[in-house]
């Protein structure tokens, strides 16, 4: 249980209840923990982390936790298994699944099946324009998405709506957003760091994080006095929610990287993890290609970069920036050149202010069904084909080593050699229409 009450509530959620936040990665964590400190002060609030692949290490779970009042001592470790167990032991009101979508699909059955269930409640830690409707097909099990833009909003429920699932949207602000935003801070002298928000996915080719090294070494070359910061969310061994290929600490420890970058780098470049939150405090500025630590940024006051030397595309996950008035290229991060957002993208994306959010509306709308009963169990329509394999598969990928069943072993026999002929054939198939141009006799 947390060991400090959230402030307020939301409009429309009652005073009295009890929310279990179920989470993996350490993202997902920090998403779960500060939205649960919206809930009303007199809710009861418990935290569980399942075991996966992805879980945090202790130093990630505390850095997760950080300002949220729960603390790593108060956050159990379960398996999925154990779920049910804690589940009829606490019964809660309302479960928050924060986890990655395809985990969503595997544990929502399992908790939506139970007598007098309680509400399922997802959502997202970062950016989702553009909203994929995978991640609707993921949740379609839940009760209710919580989403942080007007923009969100709208995509998501055009998404739904052409995939016919019957879902509910509440607006949030992101929780690790201020109540109010400074308006700046850049000029306080105490301010010496550039932050570099690394992020796993993005850019993912190797040439292009080593030219992005290169750039940033060149803003510390130019400001020897001042500290370019490149903040990593793992250390060596440590899991993220997305699998990162070519680490930046690595990178900078490679001989052959430094010798691209002209030898010797600047002592003032480093390398540093820990909560975002603690390194926005010592910034005079955020620079990414593609970050949730903008919005932190921009409501800590702080002037932004959004390199956009790779491009503006949906595989970048910046399209969400355009008309923000953040980007820029090379140039402008080796003079130290940092933007201020447009008030309108700011009202559309994410700075809609709290006086707007609506998700405790149709939240108590769905505990009401629930006392009168008419919850009902929600059923999986996408994605139907291979039935219990299919679902035991899934089960295995999210969960690897710590699904130990024969069924999930099996899957995987079967699943994998499966999936690599798919694969083949779709690759023969457009190598073949390309070369035919686009035509393929039956």
């Amino acid at each position: 249980m947390s060991d400090g009450a959230p402030v307020g509530g939301p409009p429309g959620l009652g005073p009295a209840g009890r929310l279990l936040v179920v989470a993996d990665s350490d993202s997902y964590v920090k998403w779960g923990a500060a939205f649960a400190r919206g809930f009303p002060e007199s809710w009861r609030l418990d935290l569980v982390v399942l075991q996966t692949p992805v879980q945090p290490s202790p130093r990630q779970l505390r850095a997760a936790l950080a300002g949220s009042g729960f603390t790593a001592d108060s956050v159990e470790t379960v398996d999925l298994d154990e779920l049910g167990e804690r589940l009829a032991r606490t019964r809660p009101d309302v479960v928050l699944l924060a986890l990655r979508g395809p985990l969503v699909r595997v544990v929502a059955p399992i908790i939506g099946r139970r007598p007098e269930r309680p509400v399922l409640v997802s959502g997202f830690p970062g950016l989702t324009i553009p909203a994929e409707p995978k991640a609707i097909v993921y949740r379609e099990q839940v009760d209710l998405i919580v989403l942080h833009s007007r923009r969100e909003v709208r995509e998501f429920r055009a998404n739904a709506g052409q995939l016919g699932v019957a879902i509910e949207f509440g607006l949030a602000t992101l929780p690790f957003l201020p109540d109010e935003a400074v308006t700046d801070v850049a000029a306080d002298p105490q301010r010496t760091d550039l932050v570099f928000a690394a992020q796993a996915k993005v850019p993912a080719e190797r040439e292009h994080r080593v030219r992005l090294l290169g750039w940033l070494a060149a803003a510390a070359a130019r400001h020897p006095h001042r500290r370019v910061v490149v903040k990593v969310r793992a250390r060596r061994g440590e899991a993220q929610t997305h699998a990162e290929a070519f680490d930046y600490a690595e990178l900078l420890d490679d001989a052959e990287v430094r010798r691209e970058l002209g030898g010797t780098l600047p002592p003032n470049l480093v390398v540093e993890d820990g909560p975002m939150a603690a390194h926005l405090a010592r910034a005079a500025g955020l620079v990414t290609v593609s970050s949730t630590a903008v919005l932190e940024a921009v409501a800590a006051g702080l002037p932004v970069l959004l390199v956009d030397e790779f491009g503006v595309t949906p595989k970048l996950i910046n399209t969400v920036f355009e008309g923000s008035g953040l980007f820029g290229g090379a140039g402008a991060l080796a003079a130290w050149e940092l933007r201020r957002p447009n008030a309108d993208w700011l009202a559309d994306d994410y700075f809609h202010g709290r006086g707007h959010d609506d998700w405790g509306v149709p939240l108590a709308q769905l505990l009401e069904q629930r006392t009168a009963g008419r919850l009902g169990v929600r059923k999986r329509t996408h994605n139907l084909t291979g039935g219990a394999l299919r679902r035991a598969f899934e089960r295995k990928r999210m969960l690897g080593r710590h699904d130990r069943s024969v069924a999930g072993a099996v899957s995987m026999a079967v699943a994998l050699p499966a999936r690599w002929l798919l694969r083949r054939a779709r690759l023969v198939r457009k190598r073949v229409l390309a070369r035919y141009g686009g035509v393929v006799e039956a």
